[in-house]
C-alpha cells in the first residue's frame, strides 16, 4: 500500500535523490525542509518499501495567487471573487524509478490532498508549474495551459472532484 509522508530530513536520504533536474534536486536537498518549517510549503515524499530512507519521488504543495485574467472567460466570471488557488509547485521522480507510473500516482495523491483541503478552505483551481517538457504529462490528466504562461497549467477543483471524488 503506497502512501506519501511529509519529508523528514532526519530520515529521508535527500542526497541520494536524482531526478535529472538540478533545480529540483537542490530544492529537495536544501530548501524543502526550511520551507516546511516556515509553513510556506509542504513537501511529501513517496518512500521505497525496501528502504524507507530512499525517496522514489516527491511533490510540494502550497497556495498561490490566481491571475484571473489568464483563465478562460467563463471561469473568470465564475471565480471573480477568488484570489488563491492550490499549487503543485514541484513534482519529481528519481531516475531509478522512472517509467513505473509513480509520476501519475504522485499527481493523483497531490490532487487528492488539495481536494481535501478545498473542502475546508475553498479555492477554485489547482495550478501546476510544469518543468522541462512535463506539459504533456499534465495535459493527459485534464490540466489546461494558461494563456500567458506556457509552463503554468490549471485544472478546476470541480474537475478534480468529478474525476477523483
Amino acid at each position: 500500500m503506497m502512501n506519501t509522508v511529509l519529508l523528514d530530513k532526519a530520515k529521508h536520504d535527500r542526497n541520494r535523490f536524482n531526478c535529472g533536474v538540478t533545480a529540483l534536486n537542490n530544492y529537495l536537498k536544501v530548501m524543502a525542509s526550511q520551507q516546511v518549517k516556515k509553513d510556506n510549503t509542504r513537501t511529501f515524499v513517496l518512500e521505497d518499501d525496501t528502504d524507507t530512507s530512499y525517496i522514489i519521488g516527491f511533490y510540494t504543495l502550497t497556495m498561490t495567487p490566481i491571475d484571473l485574467k489568464a483563465l478562460p472567460e467563463k471561469l473568470q466570471k465564475k471565480h471573480q471573487s477568488s484570489t488563491s488557488g492550490g499549487l503543485i509547485a514541484r513534482l519529481a521522480i528519481d531516475e531509478r524509478y522512472k517509467g513505473k507510473g509513480f509520476g501519475e500516482w504522485l499527481l493523483v495523491d497531490a490532487l487528492r490532498k488539495l481536494l481535501a483541503a478545498s473542502d475546508s478552505v475553498a479555492f477554485p483551481v489547482v495550478i501546476v508549474d510544469a518543468k522541462d517538457g512535463a506539459i504533456q504529462f499534465y495535459e493527459r490528466y485534464g490540466f489546461q495551459v494558461f494563456k500567458d504562461a506556457e509552463n503554468k497549467l490549471f485544472i478546476t477543483i470541480a474537475d478534480v472532484r468529478a474525476s477523483l471524488g
